[in-house]
């Protein structure tokens, strides 16, 4: 088994005046959105740092009721503005996020920890969402045709699906929350944001910059608590909620599915996933490598689409494991205010399901071949982590990771591959590394999968579907797939003199 090498541990000095602006950031967010003056609140906390760096308002189902006939009757009256205006509003917000996107990103970073530079990325990708909505608002969906037995024509129509349940989650705090609001406000529905306690400042930013761009101020009302399910549980049993967007656990997104079901609510849902990246013989080294690093560690490993299980074919193996284990080795970790790349994971929960899948894997014979360690200091940090040579009887190679270790297997044939790569019951994304052109469709074709990227180690794009099969889930986000989930069709059977 090869030493170990350990990972750069790195607490960046973090620049006075950068955390200066990031206190400034936090200190502007208005922590009752709904103005009902309650006196529960939760602490949101700095993984990083541990501290406390904010208390919302925490509030009960009863004060969710309130927002959700706001956002109802706001809805109405949203539904009957013309596409051009509904279009033209979404166009001020993506200004006004562009020019807010420091206090956006300081925000980002100090709630949920990705580093400063990944925030950034994140206030783009998330205003990118705005910027697509308001150019398919005035794309509306219809049709004409003429019946096959004569006598009548056929038209259809979209209409707003009505007022939205969106709840979102605490990875990518801004850029889930734009996707779900923006196509909402773009077709004339109002919404009920509930945010991940964890991260619910960031949500509470943006709503406010929708209204400053003539989003009506009780369309989307934002609930934040500290007890998800009492809330979702009472919004789901108000027949005025006509569609429910998740994004989330599978197992969270099967109980929502269930109270959806009591009114036959409209229901998508992004669920867990379990991404392989397959590494053929044939694949150009480098690419594979850095590919596999942007997979493997955007936003700290933290993605329902990151690569889980790295499946690298004999041939490519050991120089595959050699070339990823140097970069991840070079990963610089520490406060992600500072110039690092690797900031802390969202809790101590996450460290301890680390460390015990870690000894797990190599109990079982896997290499550590980096990382590894939980540092011994304030935050929730755990090093870039490389273990190869998983069996598959290890808990990490069955576990959706959520965190920046690589766990890497082998395999000789390509059928072998791809049913490694299919033996779960997730289907979010999947990832493939190949020169040949043939086998690089044929396999995408192969694997159950709802996305698959190709020598590409991201498959996230706003004019792209997002979302899974199996039990990764329901529907999709983002492109004009995405509009369509806030609409439902309408047809008009018009007689036609004989």
């Amino acid at each position: 088994m090869s030493a170990p090498t350990a990972a750069r541990d790195v607490l960046a000095d973090v620049d006075p005046d950068v955390l200066a602006r990031s206190e400034a950031a936090l200190a502007t967010v208005g922590l009752d959105p709904l103005g009902l003056d309650t006196t529960a609140s939760f602490e949101v906390r700095d993984p990083a740092t541990e501290e406390v760096i904010a208390r919302p308002a925490d509030y009960t189902p009863d004060e969710a009721l309130i927002a959700l006939d706001r956002a109802d009757r706001a809805g109405a009256a949203w539904a009957r503005t013309t596409a051009r205006h509904r279009s033209d509003v979404l166009h001020r917000a993506y200004d006004l996020i562009i020019e807010q996107r420091d206090r956006l990103a300081l925000v980002i970073t100090r709630e949920m920890g990705k580093p400063l530079a990944e925030a950034y990325g994140e206030v783009q990708y998330a205003a990118d969402y705005v910027r697509w909505y308001a150019e398919e608002a005035v794309r509306p969906a219809g049709n004409y045709r003429e019946s096959p037995r004569g006598g009548s024509t056929i038209l259809t129509s979209r209409a707003p699906v009505g007022t939205a349940l969106l709840i979102t989650p605490w990875n990518f705090p801004m850029a889930m929350a734009t996707r779900k609001i923006a196509p909402a406000i773009a077709v004339g529905c109002g919404a009920v944001v509930k945010p991940a306690a964890l991260t619910p400042l960031t949500t509470l930013v943006v709503a406010e910059i929708f209204v400053q761009a003539g989003v009506p101020e009780e369309l989307v009302q934002v609930v934040t608590t500290s007890k998800a399910s009492p809330l979702s549980t009472a919004l789901l049993a108000d027949p005025r909620v006509r569609k429910v967007s998740f994004t989330g656990s599978t197992g969270v997104g099967s109980t929502l599915l269930a109270l959806a079901a009591q009114h036959v609510v409209k229901s998508s849902m992004e669920l867990g996933g379990n991404a392989p990246l397959l590494v053929f013989d044939d694949a150009d080294l480098e690419r594979a490598v850095e590919g596999a690093l942007v997979a493997k560690l955007r936003n700290g490993g933290q993605s329902c689409v990151a690569a889980n299980r790295i499946l690298v074919q004999d041939g490519i193996a050991d120089a595959f494991v050699e070339g990823f284990t140097e970069r991840m080795s070079q990963v610089v970790m520490g406060n992600p205010l500072g110039d690092v790349q690797l900031g802390p994971v969202i809790d101590d929960r996450a460290v301890a399901n680390f460390r015990g899948w870690v000894d797990d894997a190599v109990a079982r014979g896997a290499e550590l071949r980096t990382g590894g360690s939980a540092p011994d200091r304030p935050g929730h940090f755990f090093e870039a982590t490389v273990l190869d040579r998983v069996p598959e009887s290890a808990a990490i190679a069955q576990e959706e990771i959520f965190g920046p270790i690589a766990s890497i297997a082998r395999f000789t044939t390509e059928d072998e591959g791809v049913a490694r790569a299919n033996s779960t019951p997730f289907g979010l994304a999947s990832y493939i590394f190949t020169a040949d052109v043939d086998r690089a469709l044929d396999v995408a074709d192969r694997l159950d999968a709802g996305m698959v990227g190709i020598n590409h180690g991201i498959v996230s794009n706003v004019a792209a579907p997002f979302g899974g099969i199996k039990a990764s889930g329901l529907g999709r986000e983002g492109s004009s797939e995405g509009l369509e989930e806030y609409q439902e069709i309408r047809f008009y059977n018009v007689a036609r003199r004989g």
